[in-house]
């Protein structure tokens, strides 16, 4: 009788459990990231649940959104209104040495800024008509994925009960729109989100030292005084940009945290630390989160880029993000918003391009949401609801589009360039590798011809099984020829912006001959 087998397979156990062990420890404790771009670039900055999302909102909302009521419906106003109110033209310089539009009115509506500078504002703030729930079934409505707000604009005042900082919305308004959002959009089975644009802060009050009477304790919100065309900014401000951000995070865990421009000129250290922190606390929350950034703010390797109001004219890999607005980043009376139409066709573009769409929503400033963004945002909600599919989890297909309106280049601020879709204009997105969509941007008059699916075109290798238009239950008549995918126009359409077809193909098939030597015989 052997009498070592029990112990041999006793042995043989403990060692097969300590390796199971230490390769659970493995996979449930990833390595953590250093503050230096050869570590952070090891991340996969864009995670599967952000590049399937396609859409999100975020709210530009604040003390400065009652800046403007009252205001000339006639006249153009800067929307950096806490900078722009101390352009007076000699303090401050101005290109034609008058006082600009938005001092005048400050002036009108307040007193001179010197008096009633943007603490006074701070000081009017009442947010008495913030609704959490209302907002979050509202961005669910709109067909959105994640959602947040903006926590500190320029102004650096904090949209949550800081302990950082004193000038926060607790303070100023009894209320933490942050909690709230984050509790009513994750209920609703969002992503929560937060923007950060306070590295400008430095140069946005700069203007307010300009004109003096500043009082010191203030300085944790002026900043500390300093010139124009100071670049550089000081210790102090480091260190309470740091410790509002580090805050956020710490007490609001967001999947998303998005950048506005001017961190680039900040220190290389300080966005080390910044990506370093906020994934190793991805990884302490065992969730994967995602940071978007402006300019050369990151490398491309370690971060999410994004293009304010613009996209680019091509596709573009890795996965970028567009902010933009349907009109002024903040409250306007009276304000002008672009259509359904107009920002369906530009996210169909963005996602065929690989890119996401961030739109804001810029609130009353009580907090109430204007009825013209609420049926904007239900518009957009109503379109997804049917079409959804064709954006939703997709990816970019063999190529991304066709049709005779582009984008004259690819950068910020293209969407100055006025482009109007038409039903010619046709854009693409895949599922799998037997599904992908296209998504004509109007409605078609009589036939649609795909002329990028032509037989005598190598984009389309596989045979067409069936197409289908998204919404409805017609049998869709379609036939290949030389010319394109020819689709003859159904009797009616689900939707009345753009229209998406779903083509489900055959799939590519290869004989597999194998390696038999009998094959290669002469």
């Amino acid at each position: 009788m052997n009498t070592l087998k029990p112990y041999v397979f006793l042995i043989l156990a403990i060692v097969s459990l300590n390796t199971a062990n230490a390769q659970n420890h493995l996979n449930n404790n990833p390595e953590k990231f250093e503050k230096n771009w050869e570590s952070l670039s090891k991340v996969n900055q864009v995670p599967d649940w952000f590049q399937d999302a396609k859409f999100g909102i975020y709210t530009h909302w604040g003390p400065v959104s009652s800046a403007f009521e009252g205001a000339d419906p006639n006249k153009h106003y800067g929307g950096w209104h806490g900078m722009l109110m101390y352009l007076d033209g000699k303090k401050v310089p101005t290109k034609d040495g008058k006082p600009s539009s938005n001092y005048s009115h400050h002036k009108k509506k307040y007193g001179k800024p010197s008096k009633y500078g943007y603490k006074y504002l701070i000081e009017q703030f009442n947010p008495s008509g913030f609704d959490a729930k209302k907002w979050a079934d509202l961005f669910q409505k709109s067909g959105a994925k994640f959602a947040g707000p903006v926590a500190m604009h320029h102004d650096n005042f904090a949209m949550w009960n800081s302990k950082a900082t004193r000038w926060n919305i607790m303070n100023y308004g009894g209320i933490d729109p942050s909690a709230e959002l984050k509790a009513a959009i994750e209920a609703k089975g969002m992503r929560f989100m937060a923007s950060f644009h306070h590295a400008f802060t430095w140069k946005y009050f700069a203007p307010a030292h300009a004109h003096g009477n500043i009082n010191p304790k203030d300085y944790d919100l002026y900043t500390s005084p300093h010139s124009l065309e100071s670049d550089t900014p000081d210790e102090r401000f480091y260190k309470e940009w740091w410790a509002k951000l580090k805050e956020y995070i710490d007490v609001y865990q967001p999947d998303l945290i998005w950048f506005d421009w001017w961190l680039e000129n900040m220190t290389e250290e300080c966005r080390q630390e910044f990506l370093a922190y906020y994934y190793n606390k991805g990884i302490e929350w065992n969730k994967e989160v995602a940071v978007a950034y402006k300019e050369t703010t990151f490398p491309i390797t370690t971060a999410v880029k994004d293009y304010e109001r613009g996209r680019p004219n091509q596709p573009k890999n890795p996965a970028w993000l567009t902010d933009t607005s349907p009109g002024a980043w903040f409250y306007r009376p009276g304000a002008q918003f672009k259509s359904p139409n107009e920002l369906i066709d530009i996210l169909a573009d963005i996602v065929s391009k690989n890119g996401l769409m961030l739109l804001n929503v810029p609130p009353n400033p009580d907090g109430t949401i204007p009825p013209v963004m609420e049926n904007l945002l239900i518009d957009i909600g109503a379109w997804l609801a049917i079409n959804g599919d064709a954006i939703y989890n997709t990816r970019p297909w063999t190529i991304f589009g066709e049709g005779p309106t582009r984008l004259p280049e690819g950068g910020h601020k293209v969407e100055k360039h006025k482009i109007e879709y038409t039903n010619t204009d046709i854009r693409f997105t895949k599922k799998s590798e037997k599904e992908f969509y296209a998504i004509v941007l109007d409605t078609p008059k009589n036939q649609i011809v795909i002329k990028s699916l032509s037989t005598q075109i190598g984009v389309l290798n596989s045979k067409i099984e069936e197409i289908v238009l998204l919404g409805s239950a017609e049998k869709i008549k379609w036939k290949r020829t030389d010319e394109g995918l020819v689709i003859d126009a159904p009797k009616s359409y689900p939707t009345q912006y753009a229209h998406s077809f779903k083509i489900v193909l055959e799939g590519y098939k290869e004989n597999d001959i194998g390696g038999a030597i009998d094959a290669h015989k002469d």
